[in-house]
């Protein structure tokens, strides 16, 4: 892992995700790119911080958002992660999907807020619309991870083919923590499997890949939401890791309104990647 993005809009979520995106950097030496997107009158171009411009008020407002975005970096990173910020006009979701490919990222991080209604978490915000859409892992931060660690994650799946790459992804961020990965499927009693064939199933997932440290769990509930948030309650898990589908967000690998469920009520960092 090489390059985090992290938008920026000043707001507790997004100091949230700076404060993870710092503990990363600082075990992984990856590089954090910070972005801010504005929105100034009609006219005025994309800047850099040493561009000059004919309207005064702009010029103005742009100096004032530089110094909040150093003061920003140099509140949560210290001097030994390297860091760079970028001021850009635009909207900001089709702006972090234009950096992302830019800069090439290996990890987005995006605050969101903890407590509040669902449709003022996720649903027609910008964090929504890039775990929908985003090929690049996504974590998603709800509160301040001041004592974030990765001794536990789980990986919540139908453990389907179509999961495979996003797995490979997961791995890759898990190992880099030396975690111990929960493999996690949840039988309901309206869709049920045996223990033996769930098992099975996931033994022959998990072959073409070295896992150094995990388990393997089928764990009942009655529903799957409630099965994910009880087993990760049980294993103090410190992430929740889930698959995305372009159509309905947060995870189409479960029916109804689960994803809607964990979204209000899992306060641990999710990590989406989409199918």
């Amino acid at each position: 892992m090489k390059k985090i993005l992290v938008p920026v809009d000043f707001s507790k979520p997004s100091e949230y995700a700076a404060r993870m995106a710092a503990k990363i950097a600082n075990k992984t030496q990856a590089t954090v790119y910070l972005i801010h997107f504005i929105e100034l009158p009609s006219g005025v171009m994309d800047i850099g911080v040493s561009s000059r411009f004919s309207i005064p008020e702009s010029m103005l407002y742009l100096r004032k958002t530089k110094d909040k975005m150093i003061a920003f970096q140099q509140t949560f990173f210290s001097e030994k992660i390297a860091v760079e910020y970028f001021i850009k006009i635009g909207h900001p979701f089709e702006g972090i999907k234009k950096y992302v490919q830019k800069i090439n990222a290996d990890l987005i991080i995006m605050g969101s807020k903890g407590h509040s209604k669902f449709d003022d978490i996720l649903i027609g915000s910008n964090t929504e619309k890039i775990v929908r859409s985003s090929k690049t892992p996504v974590i998603i931060v709800k509160r301040n991870p001041k004592k974030f660690k990765l001794k536990n994650v789980v990986f919540a799946s139908n453990f389907k083919k179509e999961n495979k790459e996003v797995f490979s992804k997961f791995l890759n961020f898990a190992n880099a923590f030396n975690s111990k990965i929960h493999l996690l499927q949840i039988n309901t009693p309206s869709k049920f499997e045996s223990t033996a064939n769930s098992k099975h199933k996931i033994k022959n997932f998990i072959k073409e890949h070295h896992l150094l440290k995990f388990s393997i769990n089928i764990y009942n509930d009655s529903s799957v939401e409630k099965g994910i948030l009880n087993f990760s309650r049980e294993k103090k898990a410190d992430l929740i890791a889930l698959s995305t589908h372009g159509r309905s967000g947060i995870s189409h690998l479960f029916a109804g309104s689960i994803a809607k469920n964990l979204s209000k009520k899992a306060l641990k960092p999710m990590f989406t990647v989409k199918v």
